[in-house]
């Protein structure tokens, strides 16, 4: 099994972010960053809604951010991880897939194959070169279904709290007839703290759909450097899922690292620094290899 372990960062990252936590540049460059933030931009595809995304250039490799199920492109760790790529000159990408955020499209018509060709879309026509695809929840388990059909454009995977087949996995672990009765309604609801009505909906239609994206059942063919970050408090994915995903990657180069009183969101301030330690490690490793 992979290595629960985190390599030292580079470029006094330590000292940067010891004592003002995520991206702790001095005050004066924080403003300006805040008044440069990228704007909202929108990727207009035929017969397919409008993608809204943010866009900074930079060198390579660049960061693409994938947020989860329902969320969107303006949460925290999102805008963190552009203050600190800005900090570093790196390109960075994170935008809203269909249905979320300020992209077009209706979230409850979405699916799986959807939201994968979002990514794919964004990887081919508004990235250059290998990306470092950072996934959150619903996004960790898209990054791997990515890597797959594009690793010439993935250089490296960060999973957050990684959802990998999670709506189907769950739902198979009902009780047979509790299943019988959600396939005669039609519909399975969820339960989330997320939500205001404390539960997501999703259609017997959606699940199908979403079966044909599962990787967990055999070797996952992804051979690139892959961090797992996860919550050992986390309500909403279970937290063996990211090690399911490190022993199906191909990868020789998987590291899972277990956060003790880490949530679903890893929006804390601590969360948000190891997490900001990781991407940093990884830029520094593959520009090495480089």
């Amino acid at each position: 099994m992979a290595a629960v372990s985190l390599r030292s960062s580079r470029r006094g990252l330590s000292q940067m972010l010891r004592n003002a936590g995520v991206a702790a540049l001095p005050s004066q460059h924080l403003q300006a960053d805040r008044r440069h933030k990228s704007t909202v931009q929108f990727a207009a595809r035929a017969d397919l809604p409008k993608l809204a995304y943010r866009r900074m250039n930079g060198k390579s490799p660049g960061v693409v951010f994938l947020p989860g199920y329902g969320s969107n492109m303006n949460g925290q760790k999102a805008e963190a991880l552009e203050e600190f790529c800005r900090s570093l000159g790196h390109s960075y990408l994170r935008f809203d897939y269909t249905g979320h955020g300020a992209s077009e499209g209706v979230l409850a018509e979405g699916t799986v194959g959807t939201w994968k060709k979002d990514v794919l879309y964004v990887l081919d026509e508004l990235t250059e070169g290998p990306q470092i695809l950072v996934g959150s929840s619903l996004g960790g388990w898209l990054m791997l279904l990515a890597a797959i059909a594009r690793p010439e454009k993935t250089a490296a995977l960060v999973g957050i709290a990684s959802a990998a087949d999670h709506f189907v996995t769950s739902f198979n672990s009902l009780p047979l007839e509790t299943r019988k009765e959600l396939e005669d309604k039609g519909e399975w609801s969820l339960p989330s703290k997320h939500t205001e009505e404390g539960f997501y909906k999703f259609s017997m239609d959606f699940l199908r759909e979403a079966e044909n994206h599962c990787v967990l059942q055999s070797p996952i063919p992804i051979t690139c450097p892959v961090r797992l970050i996860h919550g050992l408090k986390d309500e909403d994915v279970p937290w063996h899922i990211s090690l399911q995903v490190a022993e199906r990657v191909l990868s020789p180069d998987v590291d899972i690292i277990l956060r003790r009183n880490g949530q679903h969101r890893m929006s804390e301030k601590d969360d948000i620094k190891l997490i900001v330690y990781t991407i940093d490690d990884l830029i520094d490793k593959l520009t090495t290899l480089v």
